[in-house]
């Protein structure tokens, strides 16, 4: 039993990738591929914080209103933000303005300058190991794994906010540390 549908163009995706353009583009081309590098890794630490308690597509079509904000992710740039930055994010209706997360992006800016070896290497260092079956249907799919688990403790422990097990578990699935595409999904 598969919960996949064709999409107009044919192919099979996974129930979420349908639901919207926006949706089909990003789980198409970026959901679950690997990414690599420390500013690609913290846009991706930040936008999964901003989307705690939110729907995805409100954050990914902000994608380019956070990328401009938050000066294209650049680690050395964002821990280099202070306050008046900060009273500036709160002012921008180009991101979603919460005080809160705002101050954990800077703040994981500079938790993310401090690692010893970069956040490519202590992300990348949780991933599972490969050979977990294929998911066939989005009951399957977890929201918390003893790996997202110890991840988020060792993000917290080094300073990281708005890294609770779900949204480590999320930024995981994002960056390809593991593959949640539907079993017989085009994307997988």
């Amino acid at each position: 039993m598969t919960e996949l549908e064709p999409g107009p163009d044919g192919l099979l995706r996974c129930p979420w990738g349908e639901s919207a353009d926006d949706y089909r583009i990003y789980h198409d081309t970026e959901w679950g591929k690997p990414v690599h590098g420390e500013d690609p890794l913290f846009e991706r630490v930040c936008l999964e914080a901003f989307q705690s308690g939110l729907s995805w597509i409100t954050i990914l079509r902000r994608r380019e209103g956070f990328r401009a904000a938050f000066a294209g992710f650049e680690i050395a740039r964002v821990a280099a933000f202070t306050e008046q930055d900060e009273a500036r994010l709160l002012q921008d209706p180009g991101i979603i303005r919460n005080r809160l997360k705002i101050a954990a992006a800077v703040a994981n800016a500079r938790a993310a300058q401090a690692l010893d070896g970069g956040l490519d290497a202590l992300i990348w260092g949780f991933a599972p190991e490969p050979g977990r079956p294929a998911p066939r249907t989005s009951a399957e799919v977890p929201a918390v794994t003893p790996e997202s688990t110890a991840l988020a403790k060792e993000l917290k422990r080094r300073g990281f906010k708005f890294v609770g097990p779900t949204t480590a578990y999320a930024l995981m699935q994002a960056c390809g540390l593991v593959n949640d595409h539907l079993a017989d999904c085009c994307a997988r």
